[in-house]
């Protein structure tokens, strides 16, 4: 009776994990083969084509493309049905190029690591470098973030970055393989990385971070004229190591190279108003440029957030 009862939901339970285990394969295998294709591209050619290809077609075959239009009426709610379908496109476009840059970490590094950073957040980073502070450089899914880190590195500041594990193991290992050619001092976000990370922070390190997905237990905060779920853990964080706070973002230029602009620290305060103040210069950044940032995430209260 015992084995009646038990026996088939775990024997469904197994047979569930092995399909999700080799759709995993299936999808990462996909990525290989793309990336393989690409890189018999020259890394301009490389860049258009990844950019190609993602508006083209994986937002066809995928949920992205209605997502992305949602997204735009929700916000942009007087562009015309021509207009929405043209900036689409463009975000499409600009996902596809940052992925394609992602995963050719050489060529990315070589075209993008000489650009001149300037501005009082960059040298506040300076300065707490020198002094031993901790920092936050915070960004979001905006442009090309990796750029910032890059050109932060290369002027000697001891860069960390925080990233988000990903539900897919296979594709997961071959993305911190990709990001880790760009730069050592990963963490995971959460508690496989925290001991790691308060560690560095507490020597002086630069964390780098990015804030613009809707988090589980994040509080309601406006983003972009709406509510958003917003994690406050980064405020939080550099409240209790009086860690600086400075955003900072690399703008796509139409050759493909980048304006790096690093702002002017956030004042400290308390942890929800520094985090709508994050929010605040993001949307600033996006308003500007809205091509370039990711409309594929459930950013607003209308989806399902993500768990932190």
């Amino acid at each position: 009776m015992t084995h009646s009862v038990l026996g088939p939901p775990l024997i469904q339970k197994k047979d569930n994990l092995a399909l999700r285990n080799l759709t995993y394969r299936f999808q990462t295998g996909l990525v290989i083969g793309l990336l393989w294709v690409l890189h018999r591209l020259d890394y301009p050619t490389r860049l258009r084509f990844g950019g190609w290809f993602f508006s083209c077609v994986v937002v066809r075959v995928t949920q992205y493309q209605r997502r992305i239009q949602q997204n735009l009426a929700l916000i942009f709610p007087d562009l015309t049905s021509t207009e929405a379908k043209k900036l689409s496109q463009r975000i499409s476009q600009n996902i596809g190029i940052t992925f394609t840059e992602l995963f050719s970490p050489k060529e990315f590094v070589q075209k993008n690591i000489n650009y001149t950073l300037t501005g009082k957040g960059f040298e506040a980073l300076k300065t707490a470098q020198t002094k031993g502070r901790p920092a936050i450089v915070v960004s979001g899914h905006f442009g090309n973030y990796d750029v910032v880190r890059t050109n932060l590195i290369r002027e000697g500041l001891n860069v960390g970055g925080l990233y988000r594990r990903m539900e897919n193991p296979y594709f997961h290992d071959l993305y911190i393989k990709s990001i880790s050619a760009i730069g050592d001092g990963l963490f995971e976000r959460g508690l496989p990385g925290l001991k790691g990370m308060l560690k560095f922070l507490r020597g002086g390190g630069v964390l780098a971070v990015l804030i613009d997905q809707r988090i589980s237990g994040g509080e309601t905060l406006n983003f972009m004229g709406h509510p958003a779920y917003t994690s406050l853990s980064i405020a939080k964080l550099a409240l209790k190591l009086e860690a600086l706070v400075v955003p900072a973002y690399a703008v796509r230029k139409p050759d493909l190279s980048y304006d790096i602009v690093i702002e002017d620290p956030i004042v400290p305060s308390t942890a929800r108003q520094m985090t709508q103040d994050l929010n605040d210069s993001l949307s600033k950044q996006v308003r500007a440029h809205p091509e370039q940032w990711f409309w594929i995430h459930r950013r607003w209260l209308h989806a399902s957030p993500t768990k932190e």
